[in-house]
Parts: structure tokens; sequence; C-alpha cells
């Protein structure tokens, strides 16, 4: 880490506290402002450079070898990925693998998504992990000129993911059906599954391969945008409801979210939650979440299902999480995690209602998840046998 730019230096990680990281420039020129944080997964850097829930922030790999896959269509979580850059210890590696389309370069060019290269990375990560993530502006400018006051400042006055609701920047700007299932190298084109029962997914910042792990989990979707009213919803003659991921302090986007999920719950509509939806699940319940100091970020996080006992592999990205104390006696705790005890699921008691914080739709990560898109469907199945016995 140093003050002075070093010859040839195209790139700049500015922090908050006027820490500069200098580097080189990768994908687009320009600048960009947003929560400095870190994931350790060594597979799935597209998926998660157009994971929704990176919105407002500025992703610093751990692994070294990004860009070895290249990139390709069928990876992407996102039309347009809302990630505000990304940090690199070494330049993108040139693409080996038989499903790369693009070079990860070019695809970065093409998305507007600013990079450095050249950054000590895990020095970088220990700062996060012991000070809690901070706020940073990342420019590049090829002819490394840089007005770093004006990048200091910059980095000084954004105000922090704190009080912000990113959800209804990045959710759908209408309804619409979705139709695909699990893609597999087996089968290039993605499985459309048997329809059982009809499921509305509120878009807070939805990822694709959660609406696929439906689909082949037996649902007919619907996607419906994060400000969707209870009307709206209830007109789609719903079996279940699916709170999506998304970005952001679930507080601000629970002043629209809370009162359309409570709704749901009075009417007694299945509903399955996923990281921000569980956060709003948890706070439509009673219960408050709170930021935490460097946030839970990779492919290899272990969960305790306190239900069977197993644990899990889990694939996560969250900034905030519920506050298991306040849950209400109705509800508990299901999962935990198992890094530092922080809570990774919940349900309720009187109502046919569950949620993770972690995402087990697996993109990218480990497949130890995906039996909770059956429990929910099986809680579907249970839910319409009761109303017809009853």
């Amino acid at each position: 880490m140093t003050e002075a730019q070093p010859e040839g230096a195209t790139a700049v990680l500015a922090l908050s506290d006027g820490t500069l990281l200098w580097g080189n420039g990768l994908g687009a020129a320009g600048e960009a402002v947003g929560e400095v944080c870190f994931n350790t997964s060594i597979t799935g850097y597209q998926e998660i450079l157009t994971d929704p829930s990176y919105a407002g922030q500025i992703i610093t790999f751990t692994f070294p070898h990004i860009g070895n896959v290249g990139t390709n269509a069928q990876d992407i979580e996102t039309a347009k990925p809302a990630a505000r850059g990304l940090v690199l210890r070494a330049s993108i590696t040139e693409p080996s693998n038989w499903r790369a389309a693009e070079h990860l370069g070019a695809w970065l060019k093409q998305n507007n998504l600013i990079g450095i290269a050249g950054i000590d990375t895990r020095a970088l990560t220990i700062r996060i992990r012991d000070g809690g993530a901070p706020n940073g502006v990342i420019c590049h400018a090829p002819d490394g000129r840089f007005d770093l006051d004006s990048i200091l400042a910059h980095a000084k006055a954004w105000p922090g993911l704190e009080g912000m609701d990113l959800a209804k920047d990045v959710t759908c700007p209408c309804t619409y059906p979705w139709e695909d299932g699990i893609w597999s190298p087996a089968a290039p084109s993605p499985a459309k599954s048997t329809e059982r029962f009809h499921v509305v997914a509120i878009d807070y910042g939805a990822k694709r391969n959660i609406l696929r792990c439906l689909v082949s989990a037996g649902c007919r979707v619907t996607v419906v945008p994060a400000q969707a009213s209870v009307n709206e919803i209830f007109e789609l003659n719903p079996d279940g409801v699916f709170l999506s991921n998304g970005p952001g302090d679930p507080a601000a986007t629970g002043v629209y979210a809370v009162p359309v999920i409570r709704a749901v719950l009075e009417r007694g509509v299945p509903l399955f939650g996923i990281c921000l939806g569980h956060q709003m699940l948890g706070l439509a319940l009673g219960a408050r979440t709170a930021k935490m100091p460097r946030g839970h970020r990779g492919a290899n996080h272990p969960v305790k299902d306190l239900l069977t006992g197993k644990v899990e592999i889990t694939s996560q990205n969250h900034g905030f999480c519920v506050l298991p104390e306040t849950l209400p006696k109705f509800a508990e705790v299901t999962h935990v995690s198992l890094f530092d005890g922080s809570n990774e699921g919940l349900r309720l008691k009187d109502k046919p209602a569950f949620s993770v914080q972690y995402h087990p739709e697996a993109s990218p990560g480990p497949h130890d998840s995906h039996y909770l898109f059956q429990r929910f469907v099986a809680m579907i199945a249970a839910h319409k046998a009761g109303r017809r016995t009853s």
C-alpha cells in the first residue's frame, strides 16, 4: 500500500480514510464509488459480478486467478451488472475453458465495469476483516492522470450502504414470466419443468439461477417488481410467494416491502425468502436487522441446519443480518453460521413460511442446499392438500 503514484499506474483505489492503492486499470475507464468488500470464492467471478446483491459495492477477489474461464452468456445472473467495480491481485488470466466465449477484459468494458489489478489483495482483505468494509472510489484513467483531491473527496462524502434502498434500482421494471430451468453441460437448452404450482417471485434483485431452481423444482414462476402491491400479487393467484435476494439496507427496502409481506403471511400463502428476502421476512415479523462489520461473501461458508443437524457448505453474499434475539416467540431459528454464530435461517411455527440468509441456488458455490427448493414445493403441496380436506 503506497501513497505516491508509481510510474505507469493507470488506476487507483482511494479509500475514505485517505489511503491510495495504485495499480493497472482494467475494463471500462472512469470512476465509481462504493463499499469495498471481499469475496473468497475460487470460482464463479462472472456470477459474482452480475449478482444484483452487489449493487453499491466494489469487490475484492481474494483468489488470484480471475479470468481463466473467460465469460459466456449462460453464467450471468442479471442482464445489467450492478457491482461498482473489482479489485484483483494479478492481471486478468487468459481464458482457457471450452465454455469461454469472450475475454473477461472485453466483457468488463462492454458492461461498464471498472477494475484495478496489481493490488495486494491479501493486505486489503486483512484490513477489511479487522476494520470493517470501507467506502472507496475506484478510478481507471488510461492516461495516468488523476484528480486525487476530487477522488478522495468523493470517497469521503459517500454515505455508505446503511439507509440505502438499492432494491428499487435493480428490480425488474414490470411483471414477466420466467420459464427456464437449471442449465447443465449435458442439457445446453434449459429444461422446462412440468408445472405443478404457481409461484410469484418478488424481485428485490433476483439472481436468475434462483428462478431456474424454482422452475426445476416444479414451479411456474411469475416475477413481479419489488414495489408490487398486495393486490397485484394476489391477482396472479399464487400457490406460493418467493422473496428474492437483493442489495442495500433491509430496513430501507422494508418501508414498502414489509407491509406486503405481512399481508401475504396473514393470508397463509406459503412463503420462502433468500438473503434480502430472509431479512425482509425477519422485519415483517417484528425483528431487527443490523449492518455486519465485514459481511459474509464466499462459497465456503459452513452453516448448520438445526432441524436436521447437518452441516452445509454454502455460497453467501450479505452485509446485513437478522438479530435472532429480536425474533418473536412464534418464529424459530433454523440455521446458524459456524463461522460467527450469526443467524442463517428462520421459520414460523404457526404459518407456512421460512427463509435462509445464504444462497441455496449455488451460483457460484456448492450444491448442498438445493433441497430448500424442494422443501418449499413440499410446503406448497401440503398447504394445498390441507385446504382441499378442510
